[in-house]
């Protein structure tokens, strides 16, 4: 149910995205969201501006959820967000940004959990 989009102007090799797939799996559970039901889109090469600059390393992150957003939790989940660009590809936590959302409905395999 929960869904982690990762847009990033670093350019991410194989492993690389295998790391970010596998932390990004364990940091979800900060969301009390399940692993088995993440989805992961990982969009690299992208070119993204801050403050009128374009970043030679930054991100832009969506996290979505069934359900409300806890801000709490989603605090936290930002915070290991930023640790894991940060160690994995670099990138500084005051050049990402992290959105959440949460909804009431949310399809998968023919019909709506």
């Amino acid at each position: 149910m929960p869904m982690i989009k990762v847009e990033t102007s670093v350019s991410l090799t194989t492993e690389k995205r295998d790391v970010l797939k596998a932390e990004l799996g364990k940091a979800i559970s900060i969301m009390g969201k399940p692993e088995s039901y993440l989805m992961i889109n990982l969009v690299d090469d992208q070119d993204l501006y801050f403050g009128g600059n374009k970043l030679d390393k930054g991100a832009y992150v969506e996290i979505k959820v069934l359900g409300s957003v806890d801000a709490g939790k989603s605090s936290a989940m930002t915070a290991k967000v930023c640790e894991i660009l940060n160690s994995q590809l670099g990138i500084p936590g005051d050049a990402v940004y992290v959105s959440y959302f949460g909804t009431a409905n949310w399809g998968w395999n023919g019909s709506n959990f």
